[in-house]
């Protein structure tokens, strides 16, 4: 099963020091999209997906609150709707070909039902799974056919809380899955399925944390995956997650009011997500959960706990980093979505500093933005602050997005805020470095009807929308409609994490780089490190030779691009592409696949 290009790189350079750049002010490109003439609808969880739908070059925004809006992308103006007058929609806006005939399919989930549509919002199918809501919808190759399945989780007091389609509707053997007699799951309450190749085996894993201290693990076909043998013969979803590890090996937990015996993980609202954290070629599963006492009720929570587990479902532990304990954020500020509307604790795995190793960036009820380390501390100006003591109300940010904007080779930090109920105030919009120092603060646009709050509480979404080059944040507000803003200067950005769940897929899945660096003969030492994105080739002072080569598989296409964004060769589908340049510059390799999102391949640097 193929999940992304391979790539071999051959590298002959290399680099003067980083040019100067700076992080431009965000410009308003259109606001209100999708609202009617006095109001909006409100604006969820769901982070809104960007794509070419026609084929015709120019660029359409797909998101909603419920009604779900075909926008132009370069002035926002509504092209096609559809679920009008339909449920919430939770979880993101699926863009991506479902079916292997070329063309992108829209796939929502709106209360029970999954809709799937064509590419101008005509109905393909729309199929109730359930009466409930279903907050969380992906879609993934499972079977190594290029055929796409739909994995729906359901929003409700029963274990049975798990459903795999084909791309057709039907429900796969083996589904819908509960843990039976193989563990313990509940309610899903957030789009938290992660799907991926956990075990590195070829194929892949549905892993479903939900409303228990437990996670579930399948495979494609519905059946548990098996935890390690220190647990005996326990599969993944019969082993609770408690902060301490002794209660985990026991089997249970005294919940005797002590943090050891008594402090254990919920996940009701916990997504996951599988990454390779520490470049080792190996994935492991990223997942936080509202840590509390056992020995009392739940709510309330202690603290926002973030787990990095092994395949096996033991604790990350390698190379010095040792996550036995998971972090912990700060205490609640409040966990009543009376009060303020709950945030969503999504992690988000990107390298912010370029040496390699991940951080993991997740927001959390403590009013803060995280980014932490491996070895577990969070540097520079970590945690950022959206609300201080003494604020009139309460502020929390949503899932962040990452990318280098300014090509410097650090990346940027971007986030939404949303304000308490009845503060008749709207969030912000903020641009931070690696280091968490703001670049940018915009305040976004003002409430659009009769709510006494705004903001935005979905992650929002880094893409190109019209014909500028530069990239675009699409935010999907909770009473503005959808917004948008250009960055300007942002061209040759390096996008890490574009959007919600990371992919216009949401399976919440970081694919493992193939790279490798080599010198020339005679022209002295290079290497590669894995990044999102594209292979950045930067060449400085004396002009020298540079060698780029990339062999990619079937369904994906790569090119070689100057600073300026022109082609230098290109190749499409299956096979190798080689390039050789004297000119001093900078370079990418972009390989994308064949739903136009971008593959994680090599950073090429010295």
């Amino acid at each position: 099963m193929k999940y992304m290009a391979h790539l071999a790189i051959a590298v002959l350079i290399v680099c003067a020091a980083d040019l100067s750049a700076t992080v431009n002010t965000p410009v308003l490109s259109w606001t209100h999209g999708g609202c009617y003439s006095s109001w909006c609808e409100t604006g969820w969880y769901s982070s809104p997906a960007v794509a070419d739908l026609s084929g015709d070059g120019k660029r359409e925004v797909v998101a909603g609150g419920y009604t779900i809006n075909i926008l132009r992308g370069s002035d926002g103006q509504v092209l096609a709707s559809f679920n009008k007058n339909g449920s919430r929609v939770w979880s993101g806006i699926i863009v991506a070909d479902i079916n292997a005939d070329g063309k992108q399919e829209i796939v929502a989930a709106s209360g029970g039902n999954i809709i799937v549509r064509n590419n101008d919002g005509d109905t393909l199918w729309t199929k109730q799974i359930v009466s409930a809501e279903l907050r969380g919808i992906a879609a993934a190759d499972l079977d190594g056919t290029g055929k796409l399945r739909l994995i729906a989780t359901q929003a409700a007091l029963d274990s049975l809380n798990t459903w795999v389609c084909s791309y057709d509707g039907t429900i796969m053997p083996g589904w819908p899955q509960r843990s039976k007699n193989k563990g313990y799951d509940a309610g899903v309450y957030n789009d938290n399925a992660a799907i991926g190749d956990l075990s590195g085996s070829g194929t892949p894993e549905i892993v479903v944390p939900s409303d228990v201290h437990y996670i579930c693990a399948y495979t494609p076909a519905g059946v548990p995956v098996p935890a390690s043998s220190i647990f005996g013969t326990k599969v993944w979803g019969e082993v609770g997650a408690w902060v301490d590890t002794a209660p985990e090996l026991r089997g249970y937990g005294l919940c005797d009011g002590t943090p050891v015996e008594s402090y254990r993980a919920n996940f009701a609202d916990g997504a996951a997500v599988i990454a390779d954290v520490n470049n080792d070629g190996a994935y492991e599963l990223v997942a936080a959960g509202d840590v509390y006492d056992c020995s009392g009720t739940y709510p309330p929570s202690k603290y926002t706990g973030l787990f990095i587990f092994n395949a096996d479902r033991t604790r990350f532990k390698k190379g010095g980093y040792d996550w036995s304990i998971p972090f912990a954020s700060g205490a609640p500020l409040s966990e009543d979505y009376n009060v303020i509307e709950s945030c969503m604790p999504d992690p988000v795995v990107a390298d912010l500093n370029g040496d390699g190793l991940k951080e993991i960036l997740f927001s959390s009820y403590d009013g803060k933005v995280h980014a932490v380390s491996l070895d577990k501390t969070e540097h520079g100006n970590w945690p950022f602050a959206v609300y201080h003591a003494g604020d009139p109300f309460f502020r929390f940010a949503s899932p962040p997005v990452v990318a280098d904007l300014d090509n410097d080779g650090k990346a940027e930090v971007l986030f939404t805020t949303w304000t308490q109920e009845g503060s008749h105030t709207a969030g912000d919009l903020f641009i931070l470095d690696n280091q968490a120092n703001v670049l940018q603060k915009i305040a976004l646009p003002d409430t659009f009807g009769g709510a006494n709050w705004n903001g935005a509480m979905a992650s929002p979404t880094l893409d190109r929308i019209d014909t500028s080059g530069d990239l675009s944040i699409v935010i999907n507000t909770s009473s503005s409609g959808i917004v948008a803003y250009r960055l300007p200067g942002t061209k040759n950005a390096t996008v890490l994490w574009g959007t919600g769940r990371g992919n216009y897929r949401r399976d919440g899945f970081v694919p493992i780089a193939t790279a490798a660096a080599r010198p020339l003969p005679g022209m002295g030492s290079a290497r590669a490190e894995t990044h999102n994105g594209m292979i950045r080739c930067r060449i400085g002072g004396e002009a020298r030779m540079l060698a780029v080569k990339v062999n990619i598989d079937k369904g994906f296409a790569a090119e070689v691009v100057d600073a300026r964004g022109r082609t230098i060769r290109s190749l499409v589908d299956k096979g190798e592409l080689e390039i050789m340049t004297d000119r001093a510059g900078v370079y990418f390799v972009k390989v994308t696949g064949n739903e136009g999102m971008g593959s994680e391949v090599g950073k090429v640097m010295r």
